[in-house]
């Protein structure tokens, strides 16, 4: 609060400044800001596997897609949370907002052979999971695979 004073000493002279003080409220923004910019990166799965590229359209990720990913050394995850092959349908049954006739993105490492990816993908067949996508990262069309060591020319 504000007060002005002059050389009298009279009660009138007294005048209140009606100035909304903003400081208070900019630090609060700023540290939802901080606390959004935090939180953010953890909302997104963080599993660490080398996808393959591909030069194919990128199409819209819905609101909340279910992962399933196969590791390098062949573990299986749903989400985040690492799980049995045996546990997998009985897993994805339990996650909430799930059912049959959405999309399962499947997520495989380069190093993972053809085989255990299709076993996977039959075992989610098998359970009324029809409805896969795979995922890879987005590549630029005719661009050598960098992942590989390329032979020399001479």
């Amino acid at each position: 609060m504000a007060v002005s004073i002059s050389e009298n000493d009279d009660d009138d002279d007294f005048a209140e400044s009606h100035e909304i003080n903003v400081t208070p409220f900019i630090d609060v923004m700023l540290v939802l800001l901080i606390i959004f910019m935090v939180a953010a990166p953890l909302s997104t799965v963080d599993l660490p596997i080398d996808l393959p590229t591909s030069s194919a359209t990128p199409q819209k990720k819905p609101d909340k897609p279910t992962y399933v990913s196969i590791k390098k050394d062949l573990t299986v995850a749903v989400g985040e949370e690492l799980v049995k092959r045996a546990t997998l349908l009985s897993t994805l049954d339990a996650v909430p907002d799930m059912s049959k006739d959405k999309y399962v993105f499947l997520r495989a490492d380069k190093a993972v052979p053809y085989g255990e990816l299709l076993g996977v993908m039959e075992l989610l067949r098998s359970g009324g999971y029809t409805r896969v996508k795979l995922v890879a990262l987005e590549g630029v069309p005719g661009a050598p695979d960098t992942s590989q060591p390329q032979p020399a020319t001479p």
